[in-house]
C-alpha cells in the first residue's frame, strides 16, 4: 500500500477525519440503562403493571435527551419529560408500564436519543382473572430506620366461581406480609384480609410490588411504596431523681418530661425495676411530635424502712430505644408521740397516772412507769396508723387514787 507523503492534503484530511468520528462515539457511550432487561410477568389483559428502570450518564460532559421512543405502544415511558439535561455521572429514575391487550407474549424497546441507549421490554398478557385487590397500592409514607408501620390489605373474588392463590413474591426489601397462609381459596365473592408492613433499614424511598398468583392466573401486582427517615430523639429531664427521705407509708411525688427532637416519636412503654417507684399522668402507647413535651409524675412510696433505688425505662422507636431514668430514695421509720397537758387538781395530791386506751371507753392501761409530779406527760411508743384513748388519775399521799379524768383521742397518720 502507498502511503501519503507527509504534509500533503490526502495526509491532512485523513487526520482531521479520523479525532470527529472518536468525539462522536464517545458522547454515545455515555449513555447507559440498567437494568437491561425489563420482564413483566403474567399481567391481565386490559391492567397494568410498572416497572423501573434508571438511566445513567457516565461520561464527563451533560447530555440532552431529546427524545423517548417506544418500539411498541404496549409499553409506554412515564417520568421523563424530554427534552432534558443529564448532567455528567448523574443518573434518572423513569417507569416503564405494560398495558397488554390480548393473550401473549410481547417484546419491545425503549430508545433513549434513537439509539444512544437502549432498554428491552418483555411482556406476558393474559386472560384477567377476578381476583382484585382493595386497595390496589399501599403507600406508607413516612416511617422511621427500625420502626414498622402495618397496614391492611383485601382480596376479593369477584368471579362466579372458586380461584387459588397459590404464590406470592416481593420484588423489593423492607416489607413484609402477615396474616395470609398459602393456597388461599376464595369462594365466588368472598373477601380476604391480612397485613403488610414496612420496617426501613436506611433512609430513602423503597418501592416494592407484592405479587399474587396461582396456576394459569396472571400476576396480581400490589405497589408498595414508603420512605425511611431518620429516627427521632427522645430526651428525658430530669436524667435522675432523688426523693430523699420518705416517711414508710407515706409517698412523695416529682415531675419529669419526654421531650422530642429531629423526628416524631412513639413511646409504647414505661417501667420501673422497683414497685415502690411508680410513673403517672402518661398513657402508652403515645406518639410525640418533634419540638413538643410531655409531662409525667414518679411516686415513691417505700414499703420499708432503708435506701431504695430503680431504673425508670422508656422504649420508644427513638434513635436511643432503651432511655433510662435512674431514681433514689429512703424509706423511714416515723417516730410519733403524742404530747398530754391537764388540769392540776384542787385537792394536794402526789402525783398523777396517764393511762391509754385502744377503744373510746377502755379498757386503759397505765402507760408511765412512775407517779408524774407535773401535768404533762409524752407518750412515745405511739405507732403510726392507729387511735389512741387517753385518761388521767390522780394520787394523794395515802396512794389514794381518783377516778378516771375526762377522755381524749390522739390519731397518729
Amino acid at each position: 500500500m502507498n502511503l501519503p507523503q507527509a504534509g500533503s492534503r490526502q495526509a491532512f484530511w485523513s487526520l482531521c477525519v479520523v479525532p470527529l468520528l472518536f468525539v462522536s462515539t464517545s458522547v454515545l457511550a455515555q449513555l447507559s440503562v440498567s437494568p437491561g432487561n425489563l420482564h413483566f410477568t403474567k399481567v391481565g389483559v386490559g391492567q397494568s403493571k410498572t416497572l423501573t428502570a434508571k438511566l445513567t450518564n457516565s461520561g464527563s460532559q451533560s447530555v440532552t435527551i431529546s427524545s423517548v421512543s417506544s418500539s411498541l405502544n404496549l409499553f409506554a415511558v412515564s417520568g421523563l419529560n424530554v427534552p432534558f439535561t443529564l448532567a455528567a455521572k448523574n443518573s434518572v429514575q423513569f417507569s416503564v408500564v405494560f398495558t397488554p391487550l390480548a393473550d401473549g407474549y410481547d417484546t419491545g424497546t425503549i430508545n433513549f436519543n434513537t439509539t444512544a441507549a437502549t432498554l428491552n421490554v418483555f411482556g406476558w398478557g393474559t386472560g384477567s382473572w377476578g381476583v382484585t385487590a382493595n386497595p390496589p397500592s399501599l403507600s406508607f409514607g413516612s416511617v422511621p430506620v427500625g420502626s414498622t408501620s402495618t397496614l391492611n390489605m383485601s382480596l376479593t373474588n369477584s368471579g362466579s366461581s372458586s380461584i387459588t392463590v397459590s404464590q406470592e413474591k416481593f420484588t423489593g426489601a423492607g416489607y413484609s406480609v402477615g396474616g395470609l397462609s398459602l393456597p388461599l381459596t376464595l369462594g365466588a365473592g368472598q373477601s380476604f384480609t391480612f397485613t403488610i408492613s414496612f420496617t426501613p433499614s436506611a433512609t430513602g424511598g423503597f418501592n416494592s410490588y407484592f405479587d399474587l398468583t396461582g396456576p394459569g392466573y396472571p400476576v396480581l401486582g400490589i405497589s408498595l411504596s414508603g420512605t425511611g427517615t431518620s429516627a427521632g430523639q427522645l430526651n428525658d429531664s430530669p436524667s435522675s431523681m432523688n426523693f430523699g427521705n420518705v416517711n414508710v407509708g407515706n409517698n412523695s411525688s416529682q415531675s419529669g418530661t419526654l421531650s422530642v427532637s429531629g423526628a416524631s416519636v412513639t413511646v409504647t412503654s414505661a417501667s420501673s425495676s422497683n414497685s415502690q417507684f411508680t410513673i403517672s399522668g402518661v398513657s402508652f402507647p403515645v406518639t410525640i411530635t418533634a419540638g413538643q413535651s410531655l409531662p409525667y409524675t414518679v411516686t415513691f412510696a417505700p414499703q420499708s424502712s432503708g435506701s431504695a433505688s430503680a431504673n425508670l425505662s422508656f422504649v420508644s422507636n427513638a434513635s436511643d430505644s432503651n432511655l433510662s431514668e435512674s431514681l433514689s430514695g429512703t424509706g423511714v421509720q416515723a417516730q410519733y408521740s403524742v404530747a398530754l397537758t391537764w388540769d392540776a387538781s384542787t385537792s394536794p395530791v402526789s402525783g398523777y397516772n396517764v393511762y391509754r386506751g385502744a377503744k373510746s371507753g377502755g379498757p386503759y392501761t397505765k402507760v408511765n412507769s412512775a407517779l408524774d409530779p407535773s401535768t404533762a406527760y409524752t407518750d412515745s411508743t405511739v405507732s403510726a396508723g392507729q387511735t389512741y384513748y387517753y385518761v388521767t388519775t390522780s394520787v394523794n399521799s395515802s396512794g389514794q387514787e381518783s377516778t378516771y379524768s375526762n377522755q381524749v383521742q390522739a390519731i397518729i397518720p
